[in-house]
């Protein structure tokens, strides 16, 4: 099982659903955004990867309101999560639930790492820079 593809098929799936979820539709939307991330990573094939992604996925859109809590709390003054860019929003959330509330949690280090990985893949020039000082301030 590749966790790092695994990671990267949760985030896009936690993307997708910040644009595209139905409260009332929470658990279809879910399994639709998970089961569609998880058949466009052809490398991904193991049972145990699709249940990495929908701990991940589920997880943290079930601890979404903590999530964005720690985060908003390190943001400067004003700033709000809608204005973050979607894919350092992403990021952040599902590297806070990692590290916060994953069942044994990520260590810090590790959950940044791989948190700035999928900023520079993902995210503009200063994604990256901005997702490290945002997870170091969280993980102190």
């Amino acid at each position: 099982m590749s966790r790092k593809l695994a990671r990267e098929a949760a985030f896009k799936a936690l993307f997708q659903l910040d644009f595209n979820f139905e409260a009332e539709e929470r658990e279809a939307s879910e399994d639709l955004a998970i089961q569609t991330m998880f058949d466009d990573q052809p490398k991904l094939t193991l049972k145990k990867d699709l249940a990495f992604i929908e701990e991940l996925v589920r997880g943290t859109r079930a601890h979404l309101v903590e999530v964005d809590e720690i985060i908003t709390s390190r943001l400067k003054a004003g700033w709000q999560m809608s204005r973050l860019m979607a894919a350092d929003r992403n990021i952040l959330r599902l590297a806070v639930y990692e590290m916060k509330f994953a069942q044994p949690p990520l260590p810090k280090n590790i959950a940044i790492n791989e948190a700035v990985e999928l900023a520079k893949r993902y995210g503009t020039d200063d994604s990256s820079r901005f997702v490290n000082g945002i997870l170091e301030a969280i993980s102190k």
